[in-house]
Parts: C-alpha cells; sequence; structure tokens
C-alpha cells in the first residue's frame, strides 16, 4: 500500500486519546487498507510494533511483529504480525523492570523507563475476534509502549530518571552494556 510518515514527538495527535473502533468498522476496506499502511510503514521504518495515531489515525489499533532470536533484550520468542483492534492491557504482577526503549515518534533517543513485567492482553483481532495474550518480561514491555500510544502516551512520560534520557550514539557508547544507574 504506502509508508506513511510517522508523527514525531510534539504533534498534538500524538498526546491524544484515541477513539475505539466501532464494530462497523473492524474488517472494513479502510481498516485494511489502515493496517496494510501501517505495516509498509513499521517495515520501512524498521520498529517492532506501531499504533495508529503514530500514522495520523486517532483510532485505538496497534500492530506488533517481533523477529525473534538473539536481541539486546535476551533472546525473543518470534511473535507474527498481529494486529490488536481496542487492546486493553491488565497487570497481573506490579513488579517492574526496566528497559532502554526507543519509539519511532522520538527518533534517535532512549530511555530507560520500568514497567511491570507480567500482564495480560485482551483485544479484538483484525476481523472482530475477541483474543486474550498473556505476556512476561521485555514483549510485556512492548506492548505497554505500543498501547501507551492509543492514550495519548510516549515513553518519555515514564522515564526512571531524566537523566536516562540519552541520544542513540550516547547509548551505544555509555550504557548498551552497563545497568542503568539510580
Amino acid at each position: 500500500m504506502a509508508v506513511r510518515r510517522v508523527l514525531r514527538l510534539g504533534h498534538p495527535l500524538l498526546r491524544e486519546v484515541a477513539r475505539p473502533l466501532a464494530a462497523a468498522q473492524i474488517g472494513s476496506e479502510a481498516m485494511r487498507c489502515l493496517v496494510a499502511d501501517m505495516v509498509d510503514t513499521l517495515h520501512d521504518y524498521g520498529g517492532i510494533g506501531l499504533a495508529a495515531p503514530q500514522v495520523g489515525e486517532s483510532l485505538r489499533l496497534a500492530i506488533i511483529e517481533i523477529a525473534g532470536g538473539p536481541t539486546r533484550y535476551g533472546e525473543l520468542a518470534p511473535m507474527p504480525l498481529t494486529v490488536f483492534v481496542n487492546p486493553v492491557i491488565e497487570v497481573l504482577d506490579q513488579a517492574t523492570v526496566g528497559y532502554w526503549e526507543g519509539c519511532l515518534s522520538v527518533p534517535g533517543l532512549r530511555g530507560f523507563v520500568e514497567r511491570p513485567q507480567h500482564v495480560r492482553v485482551r483485544y479484538l483481532s483484525d476481523r472482530g475476534e475477541p483474543r486474550s495474550l498473556e505476556l512476561r518480561g521485555f514483549p510485556a514491555t512492548v506492548f505497554q509502549h505500543e498501547f501507551d500510544h492509543l492514550d495519548g502516551r510516549l515513553y518519555v512520560d515514564g522515564l526512571a530518571d531524566p537523566r536516562l534520557l540519552v541520544f542513540d550514539e550516547e547509548y551505544e557508547r555509555y550504557h548498551r552494556t552497563a545497568p542503568a544507574a539510580r
């Protein structure tokens, strides 16, 4: 379909609470086109997740695709490209772990954010079928990060310490192998 421009920090739409998709919108041609554009955009920009507000659509819709294998976050199980309509996250355990997060809407920066590491996600598929996933560890962080976009939040809002917001080059040079100082 088309690669869309990803909105960046400062664009007002990124701070809006997105509206739920109505039953009639789910599976519609317009939604299929939006999802196809989001997939093209995600692959072009090189991310693992993208929310509709990031491409200018104030809808509770996100996609996530995790290639799997060894990463800087450890060994990850792959997750095929999945569409999440009107997702809701339930925290199952309040214990948090922090990761250095990046975002297509905040290019060139990383920040250390602590999030709960055991969550359940309830959502509708792109066909309107109810689904549920239970996630632990880094995947739980990915989902919270992406779904925060649907509530007008960016990872920078949850920084554990504002001193732990760094440019990518400084992250690679000074922080990649060092634990986050607090």
